[in-house]
């Protein structure tokens, strides 16, 4: 089988990354095609000797892409085509049925309650994600609590397939060497308490509330921003006026450390962590998550379906914060008083590894490209 993705943009994201590791275990000959911003993770694709094409197209309404994507979908003769993240699956599905493909999958990685992928979820927004959804066979939900906001929105319950992001487990395994090196070349204090924030920097994912937190608590807590984004120069400033723009680390995008040489991943970064905290209030699925708990992190969350869809005792170390900065504050505070935690991951982190979401998702394609020439969906739990 050979299969096209197309992807809005291949910037460090939650959706281009987990693309990236997909990639790496799907049994299928895969090409992908980026509409913009050709970034590192397009690198990274092509370093792993996946065939990665750019369409540069300018903005929303650069309706001249269209054609352009027609026709190399054409030239590449695919038995299927997938598409992710918002622009890529309304254009994309179109494209893909002017060319002939029937064989039509999009995954929706980023559907909130009032938001997709940070834009505000209009009547029009919702509308011509509806039309372009009925092109395509399946809709994949990265989450049930993503299905179920798709079943809201109107898309039938049998075109919509649930295949959760998946991790690689071996790779976030702890090693306590690897975080005293990587805290050393951070610059940490040897008795810092480093809370984590890992994801793009944009006001949905509201990192503001930890740095307002941070400053309600003792010079020996530290937050590392892990990710870069529109945000960066806002957060920078707030933790400034906040007093605590020393305890504070932006990586920015591709890690680096004080001299400029490049600096350690993300799991040397989750190792040198103490506790992770996601205060977004609206994830699709929450992958920084499930990382940390594939690290051994205990982590505090405003929401996480990827933790909130499983049993209570999947992730005994997660724990949900309503609330902003106080009470995140009291609840870092209460973390810390607990004590370290052997760092082993736990049931939640195996339930996501990368070769069962593979293997879902060959089940998907295969029910896409054996139906009939009227597209329709597949489901799957």
């Amino acid at each position: 089988m050979r299969a096209l993705h197309i992807i809005t943009g291949l910037g460090v994201g939650g959706a281009e990354q987990q693309l990236r590791l997909l990639l790496r275990h799907l049994p299928v000959d895969c090409e992908v095609v980026t509409l913009t911003n050709p970034g590192a993770v397009a690198d990274g694709l092509v370093a792993d000797g996946v065939r990665v094409t750019h369409l540069g197209m300018a903005g929303n309404r650069d309706l001249a892409a269209l054609p352009r994507l027609v026709r190399l979908i054409r030239r590449g003769h695919y038995d299927l085509v997938h598409t992710h993240l918002y622009r890529a699956c309304v254009y994309g599905r179109l494209a893909a049925r002017l060319a002939g493909v029937r064989a039509v999958v999009a995954t929706e990685h980023s559907l909130g309650d009032s938001q997709m992928e940070g834009r505000r979820l209009t009547p029009g927004v919702r509308a011509l994600y509806l039309a372009s959804e009925r092109l395509g066979r399946a809709t994949v939900a990265v989450s049930p609590t993503v299905a179920d906001r798709l079943r809201r929105w109107g898309v039938p319950a049998p075109r919509i397939s649930v295949v959760p992001n998946g991790i690689d487990l071996a790779r976030f395994r702890f090693d306590p060497a690897q975080r005293l090196r990587t805290r050393q070349r951070l610059g940490l204090p040897e008795t810092a308490y480093v809370v984590g924030g890992i994801g793009r920097l944009t006001a949905a994912k509201r990192f503001d509330v930890l740095i307002h937190a941070l400053a309600q608590l003792p010079d020996h807590y530290w937050l590392l921003l892990v990710g870069g984004g529109p945000e960066e120069h806002v957060l920078r400033r707030t933790a400034h006026a906040a007093g605590v723009a020393d305890r504070v680390l932006f990586t920015g995008e591709r890690p680096c450390v004080p001299d400029g040489s490049p600096g350690p991943d993300l799991p040397s970064l989750t190792a040198a962590m103490d506790l992770l905290a996601s205060p977004c209030p609206e994830e699709a699925f929450g992958l920084a998550v499930v990382e940390a708990l594939a690290a051994g992190l205990p982590v505090r969350y405003a929401a996480c379906p990827a933790v909130e869809d499983l049993p209570p005792h999947s992730a005994p170390a997660a724990r949900r914060v309503t609330g902003g900065p106080d009470a995140f504050a009291r609840a870092l505070v209460a973390a810390r008083a607990e004590g370290p935690l052997a760092r082993t991951a736990p049931d939640a982190a195996h339930h996501y590894s990368i070769a069962r979401s593979a293997a879902r998702l060959m089940d998907v394609y295969a029910a896409a490209h054996s139906s009939p020439s009227s597209p329709h969906g597949v489901s799957s739990s």
